[in-house]
């Protein structure tokens, strides 16, 4: 499969769903600074995937897929902190912390895809 474009990408789409989901849950509560950093991870994800698939390498959309990777660990994070302060339900952190175990597990998938094979020894 030759890719065209990350709006294609079934990560990407993913992903902006999971931060559509993180915005609207989170958009009426008081823990500001909570809240800004968990928008931003979420927010990061599908941007990274988008930013890294308009470089003019491979290389470098690998690197922007791993960064895309470390946002969705720093929202994972979050959303164990946002239970413990009772920010979130039980069933929003457990479908939060599922959607950014796939989507790290996608992710990972795609960098395999574009990282170049290594040649096995005899």
């Amino acid at each position: 499969m030759a890719y065209q474009s990350f709006e294609k990408l079934e990560v990407w789409k993913r992903a902006c769903r999971l931060a559509v989901d993180v915005c609207r849950t989170l958009a009426k509560s008081k823990q500001y600074v909570l809240k800004d950093q968990m928008q931003r991870a979420a927010i990061s994800i599908p941007s990274n995937i988008a930013e890294g698939s308009e470089r003019d390498s491979k290389q470098d959309f690998i690197r922007f897929l791993r960064i895309a990777k470390g946002s969705a660990a720093e929202l994972r994070t979050q959303n164990y902190i946002a239970l413990k302060l009772e920010l979130l339900t039980k069933d929003e952190a457990d479908s939060f912390v599922n959607e950014t175990k796939e989507i790290s597990a996608m992710l990972q998938g795609l960098i395999r895809s574009l990282s170049p094979k290594l040649k096995t020894e005899n």
